[in-house]
């Protein structure tokens, strides 16, 4: 009966080693494009919101609050501050990939009650107060400039920022990829 029990057991042992090694194998990327088929297309965004520049162009480190337009007529997006002047400004053409990005932090009052000394541990639910920040992360290569990089703009809504990183995509000629888009290469010679 031994024999019976430690055969089983090398026969189950060598199933799952070939089962893991099996399942450590390369992957092929889905180039199906059915998430952006089924999912409803957002409304336009409007010509000019609000926007936190939150930095990443070089030269331009200051966070500011402002205002983002897309300037169709020169073909680019233009972030202004408070005062309306035009502090940046990204061609549509250097526009190389857009996508939308959410992070939750604890709110203000949420910091302020989890370090009052209440009792029994009180203080910790101050830090389940959390609200969500979107973003819309935008990487761009300028051929012009020769500079590239990755900026971000901090937007107030879900629905803002759909519709925006939509427009931009549809106006900058962005192709969807996952949930965001990117400017494909043109392939030059035979593929590989």
């Amino acid at each position: 009966m031994r024999k019976v029990y430690k055969l089983f057991g090398a026969g189950l042992l060598i199933a799952l080693a070939s089962a893991g090694a099996l399942a450590q194998g390369p992957r092929t990327a889905d180039t199906t494009q059915t998430a952006s088929v089924s999912m409803p297309k957002p409304a336009p965004a409007p010509q000019t919101f609000k926007a936190k520049y939150e930095g990443g162009i070089f030269g331009f480190n200051q966070k500011q609050t402002g205002t983002l337009s897309f300037d169709d007529a020169n073909q680019r997006l233009v972030f202004r501050n408070k005062g309306q002047q035009e502090y940046i400004s990204i061609p549509y053409a250097a526009v190389v990939g857009a996508f939308a990005d959410t992070k939750s932090q604890t709110t203000t009052g949420g910091k302020v009650v989890s370090a009052l000394p209440l009792p029994y541990g009180a203080n910790l639910l101050g830090l389940l107060s959390r609200k969500k920040l979107r973003y819309l992360v935008l990487q761009f290569s300028d051929a012009d400039t020769r500079m590239s990089g990755l900026t971000s703009f901090k937007l107030e809504d879900k629905d803002l920022l759909a519709s925006v990183l939509h427009t931009l995509a549809e106006k900058a000629r962005l192709d969807p990829r996952g949930d965001g888009f990117i400017r494909k290469k043109a392939m030059n010679g035979p593929e590989m």
